[in-house]
């Protein structure tokens, strides 16, 4: 298999890059250079390990990737694609679906429209909206002091990433430098920065299909932002692709900002501490 097929399968599997290197026996660190598209030519040993995991095998049953692998039912591989959570409208539709069809759904259904296929976004946790909106007035407050000529984001606001009639999305938080890109309705292009702020029910999402779609678009920087395992992984695209991982005691440059910018996650954390779990 080549890695482009290979990425293929990950997204119509659903699996995560740590899903992976758990199976694999692969470094997680490799699996996401890989398959982001940092390490040009990997290890022949690596390959077959990635391709044993992902390789199409009619006698393995796929398994939805989620609470007790032992408990599962075997799910068919053809319901698993691109969907981390059941697709918000699951008739043949799927992956026909047009612009058309999303300006037509209702005011109260929020769901993003990902290459002819509808994914329902569930409303987030309190700790979430939080973090975004932590994240979006410090951007707003860094690149207005700076003078940056960019506009900062927040969701729900359209984006119309691939300038197609297949995808729509709403990043938690994004930031467009080409101002040519932002119409009265919605921003027709791909931003410079995304921010994903990871739940149960997008992190595959949010983890694989967006940071490929992203990357394929040319976003340059794109943000995953995970509170339960309180950590950001930060990839940036372009001409020196690079990953780094953060945690939420650090402060994570913004590197569209040239070095002016940066988010500290350690007063984010301390901002959104709950006395209780509940």
């Amino acid at each position: 298999m080549t890695i482009e097929e290979m990425i293929r399968r990950k997204n119509e599997l659903g699996l995560t890059n740590e899903e992976i290197a758990r199976r694999s026996g692969v470094p997680v660190g490799t699996v996401q250079k890989i398959f982001g598209g940092f390490t040009q030519s990997p290890r022949y040993r690596t390959l077959q390990a990635l391709e044993a995991v992902l390789k199409p095998d009619e006698n393995v049953p796929v398994y939805a990737d989620s609470g007790d692998r032992n408990s599962q039912e075997n799910v068919n591989p053809q319901e698993n694609l691109l969907c981390e959570e059941q697709a918000a409208f699951g008739d043949p539709g799927q992956g026909h679906y047009t612009l058309s069809d999303y300006y037509k759904l209702p005011d109260d259904r929020r769901a993003e429209l990902i290459d002819g296929v509808f994914y329902d976004m569930t409303a987030p946790h309190t700790d979430h909206q939080m973090i975004l909106g932590q994240i979006y007035t410090r951007l707003l407050s860094c690149i207005t002091e700076h003078h940056l000529n960019c506009i900062p984001f927040i969701a729900p606001t359209d984006v119309q990433l691939d300038c197609d009639e297949k995808t729509m999305l709403e990043p938690d938080v994004f930031v467009v430098c080409d101002r040519k890109k932002i119409t009265k309705s919605h921003i027709y292009g791909a931003p410079d920065m995304a921010v994903e702020i990871l739940s149960a029910s997008t992190r595959k999402k949010d983890m694989n299909l967006k940071n490929w779609k992203y990357q394929n678009a040319g976003v340059r920087e794109y943000w995953i932002v995970d509170p339960m395992k309180e950590k950001i992984i930060v990839y940036l695209y372009g001409d020196q692709p690079d990953i780094s991982i953060y945690s939420f005691q650090d402060k994570v440059p913004v590197a569209i900002s040239g070095g002016l910018c940066s988010i500290d996650f350690q007063e984010i954390s301390a901002y959104i501490h709950f006395d209780s779990d509940n």
